[in-house]
């Protein structure tokens, strides 16, 4: 049926039906019911919405979604929420610069947050087996938002979006259903759902790809500029922006429903790999049969064999009737029940049907608007709108950083020195927005003082590009963000304006890229008038030059103290292994680009190719071998090679990692699984033996240090193949710091 929002028990066709009773009932039905199931005048007066939205509807779509969605939560909270690895995000008593949505919160000790976590893995169990239902809603959402408000580096769309079907599940009826409850408790047992809870649900997810599609009219992910460097432009950029504004409506209907659900299933499988979003996929997999008929289960599960019927879903088509909705006429319930005087009773509206309905509407006129509510909290405002998380413009902005300097300056003294980005934080996030930035030097301020700086002044130089722009600063760096005003509810007035109008240039980058060899690299900048870039060019990075694309600089040699005028088209090279600082003279934006060769990394590659080559003639008998690793005799030259150069080392950690990865690659089926069920068996392990360890100190308190560092080894135990693994990445790290 169509009636993807507001289809009722009334509207459906059990198996049991015949063809002419099926054809009968279809003529009694309006062009306009048989379409949208429901009838104009059920939208004539406020009463009829009312019964409308509180009619009978089956549960069991929504039983089915319940369990679902509690099962991919319970994954969710080993993996994408964090109990695996808690005690690296929450040490006590470590110096850590944090970013809750509201100052005053804060986490709890350690061993206090994996309570918070184990009660979130109850609530989500027990949403799953509908096991004292409201109870594990209520865990459910009140731990998933304290922690989800708690940091928000971790924002994303599809993680608030579980917060808000956990708060949707917490008023509904979703354990009539196949649920313990349901055994628990008969009279709730296979009963009737108001139509309101289909509809909340619908309409959220018509609301996630709606919205999605329309964040992408976006003239940078229509022209291509916002993930052109992952995959195929019209794939993804084209393919994504049809499914997204299209999605909810081929859902809807009856005709475009299995095409739809193609489609859905194809994207979100594609994105499951792609893409780095833990549950997200299989949640909007989850959310789709919730189109379909909401008897589809019943349906479904009688062509299982009879033997399986004790632990499967039931399949009568028998409901019991329920006092959450409003039975206005026997034509509303379905089938032969319309034949059973003891569910035809009518009722009438009650005052929680209403508050029912009053809240329907409110929720969803309010999920249409947040996405648009930034003029109201205008201080999240940067170069893109809000916090990320709320407004479904997923994936719409990518962004890159050139360069992050963080200045302080001691309020006594005026001594100056300088800190490594991201230092007592274990989040990057915080450069992009001005919120963040203020956090984090506040926090600095009140760390700093322990190493000596009496009341810092913290200054941030960050540069910046999204989807492919120029490179360029996104606050103003002579600005005291210690001392900077901010407002949740007025512009950031230190953030720099995203210079829009130099947005054409791309398409010159692409050609100015296009016509470099694969050895010579390329950074475009661009610089506001008063302002200038202090650049230290590595030794590494020989013939670096400035060619200026716009604009006047003064390119100013720190050692020499020579200073150089370059206008519009003018290039000069700028000496390796010194500091140089390039001042923006124009009245306007200056845009310019530094061009350079990594001449170390090119010498390696050479030499990478000459030691490949000899051991290929080594391998065909003309060559000589001089040395054994371990595994493998390491095929050289004794006239060309020393054996014992770190070069060599290097080369057989390379060809090492290389037969690693083309061996992964060539695994088969079986192997694959294998090694992906260990790595999440290892993950989940850790989480609950950490998990025990904490109940244990919060029952009986802290055990003796050699206790308890057995017991942290154990639980970070991995499998032979992991340890492998994580010996490789070391080694790759050597091998890149070598580099």
């Amino acid at each position: 049926s169509p009636r993807a929002f507001v289809s009722s028990d009334g509207d459906e066709a059990p198996a049991t039906k015949n063809a002419a009773s099926k054809a009968s009932k279809a003529q009694t039905k309006s062009r306009m019911e048989q379409i949208f199931g429901f009838k104009k005048e059920d939208l004539s007066s406020w009463h009829n919405l009312v019964c409308l939205l509180n009619r009978p509807t089956d549960s069991a779509s929504l039983g089915i979604f319940r369990c679902l969605f509690g099962l991919l939560m319970v994954i969710d909270v080993t993996q994408e929420r964090g109990l695996s690895h808690l005690d690296y995000k929450y040490l006590d008593g470590a110096p850590v610069c944090r970013f809750p949505l509201l100052n005053f919160l804060e986490p709890l000790p350690l061993d206090w947050m994996y309570l918070v976590y184990l009660v979130l893995f109850l609530g989500s169990l027990g949403i799953m087996l509908g096991c004292f239902y409201r109870l594990s809603c209520l865990m459910f959402i009140s731990t998933y938002w304290y922690i989800f408000f708690l940091d928000k580096t971790a924002w994303n769309n599809h993680s608030y979006l579980y917060g808000l079907i956990g708060f949707q599940l917490t008023l509904m009826n979703g354990n009539r259903y196949w649920s313990l409850d349901g055994l628990r408790r008969p009279s709730i047992r296979n009963a009737h759902v108001p139509l309101w809870n289909y509809t909340l649900l619908r309409t959220q997810i018509f609301i996630v790809y709606f919205i999605a599609g329309i964040k992408k009219l976006d003239a940078d992910w229509v022209e291509g500029y916002s993930m052109s460097k992952l995959v195929n432009l019209l794939v993804v950029h084209g393919g994504g922006l049809v499914l997204d504004l299209t999605a909810g409506y081929l859902l809807f209907f009856d005709a475009t429903r299995p095409y739809a659900f193609f489609f859905v299933s194809y994207f979100h499988c594609m994105n499951s790999q792609l893409f780095s979003i833990g549950m997200f996929s299989y949640t909007m997999l989850a959310t789709s049969p919730l189109f379909c008929y909401p008897d589809w289960p019943r349906r479904f599960f009688s062509h299982f064999p009879s033997f399986l019927k004790p632990v499967l879903p039931l399949t009568t088509p028998e409901l019991q009737p329920s006092t959450s909705c409003v039975y206005n006429e026997v034509s509303n319930l379905s089938g032969d029940q319309q034949e059973r005087p003891a569910h035809s009773k009518l009722s009438k509206p009650r005052l929680k049907h209403k508050l029912a309905a009053i809240f329907t509407l409110l929720y969803i006129a309010e999920q249409f608007f947040l996405p648009y509510s930034h003029f109201i909290t205008q201080g999240y405002n940067n170069w893109t709108n809000g916090l990320y998380g709320y407004s479904w413009d997923m994936m719409v902005h990518s962004r890159s950083h050139q360069h992050v300097k963080i200045t302080y300056k001691d309020g006594k003294t005026g001594a100056i020195g300088y800190l490594n980005p991201g230092v007592f934080t274990h989040s990057r996030r915080w450069k992009d927005h001005g919120d963040m930035l203020k956090q984090y030097a506040s926090c600095l301020s009140h760390l700093l003082p322990r190493y000596n700086v009496t009341d810092p002044e913290i200054y941030f130089d960050i540069w910046v590009s999204i989807n492919e722009r120029f490179q360029q600063r996104i606050f103003d760096p002579r600005v005291d963000i210690v001392k900077a005003d901010w407002s949740p509810f007025r512009p950031n007035p230190w953030l720099m304006p995203l210079l829009v109008d130099l947005s054409p240039w791309r398409t010159k980058f692409q050609e100015i890229e296009g016509s470099l060899d694969n050895q010579t690299e390329i950074v475009f900048i661009a610089d506001f008038p008063g302002l200038h870039l202090e650049n230290f060019v590595s030794e590494d990075l020989g013939n670096t030059s400035i060619q200026v694309l716009q604009g006047q600089v003064n390119v100013e040699i720190v050692e020499e103290k020579k200073n150089y005028t370059l206008q519009t088209s003018e290039t000069m090279k700028v000496p390796a292994g010194a500091y140089h600082k390039v001042y923006t003279v124009s009245e306007d934006p200056s845009c310019y680009m530094y061009v350079y060769v990594n001449t170390t990394e090119a010498a390696l590659l050479e030499n990478f190719t000459k030691l490949f080559e000899l051991q290929e003639r080594v391998r065909n008998g003309t060559g000589e071998a001089i040395a054994k690793g371990n595994d493998e005799l390491i095929l050289l030259t004794f006239a060309e090679v020393n054996a014992t150069d770190p070069i060599v080392r290097l080369f057989l950690k390379r060809q090492r990692r290389m037969k690693e990865v083309k061996k992964r690659r060539e695994a088969g089926l079986l192997e694959r699984l294998e090694r992906f069920a260990g790595k999440k068996y290892y993950t989940i392990r850790r989480g609950f033996l950490m998990t025990a360890i904490a109940m244990r100190n919060l029952a009986v308190g802290l055990p003796p240090l050699e206790q308890l560092t057995r017991e942290v080894e154990f639980a970070n135990m991995k499998g032979p193949q992991d340890e492998g693994n994580q010996k490789d990445l070391l080694k790759e790290e050597v091998g890149h710091g070598e580099l």
